[in-house]
């Protein structure tokens, strides 16, 4: 079962990431289809000097001294592990989750990364966040006190990460 789980989070992000996004709700006309305007596309593999461990130390760092401390929770599949991250917070550990998820975001944009898609509604915020052929899905939804879920997810947005992803699927098709 948390293999199902890391497939259909996967595909998820892939499906982000290549723009699938949204079309439209509140963040229709600001960058839910496309880059905001002023900001650069994703970048491509290799463009940077990154890997997944150092991407990982980024969000960990970001997270932690924001007022969030890791979750325990499943790992990335291992033929995934150099092109997908996963770091979540525990959320009923931190004071105010919405503001630890808020200054993450900050501390990410500071330690260089873009900002380039934002999907803010009620009780759901969606951030995509772009480094050195990197993309970090920020994702705060719910609220304290009932279901809430909060997840940093970065993928690696190179053709071998693509190729990767499509044959974890293909392979854990049921």
């Amino acid at each position: 079962m948390r293999k199902v789980k890391w497939v259909a989070a996967a595909a998820g992000v892939v499906l982000l990431v290549a723009g699938c996004g949204s079309e439209g709700g509140a963040d229709k006309g600001k960058g839910g289809g496309a880059p905001v305007s002023g900001t650069a596309a994703p970048a491509v593999q290799g463009a940077g000097t990154l890997d997944a461990a150092a991407v990982k130390k980024e969000i960990a760092d970001a997270a932690t001294a924001a007022g969030f401390t890791e979750k325990s929770g499943d790992d990335v599949p291992a033929t995934l592990r150099s092109c997908m991250v996963s770091w979540s917070p525990d959320g009923k550990k931190a004071a105010d989750s919405k503001q630890s998820f808020d200054g993450t975001v900050a501390a990410l944009v500071k330690g260089g990364w873009k900002e380039t898609r934002t999907s803010d509604r009620p009780m759901s915020v969606i951030k995509s966040l772009d480094k050195s052929g990197w993309t970090v899905k920020a994702s705060h939804q719910g609220k304290a006190g009932s279901l809430l879920i909060i997840s940093f997810i970065a993928v690696d947005n190179g053709p071998t990460c693509a190729k990767a992803f499509q044959e974890d699927l293909t392979k854990n098709k049921q």
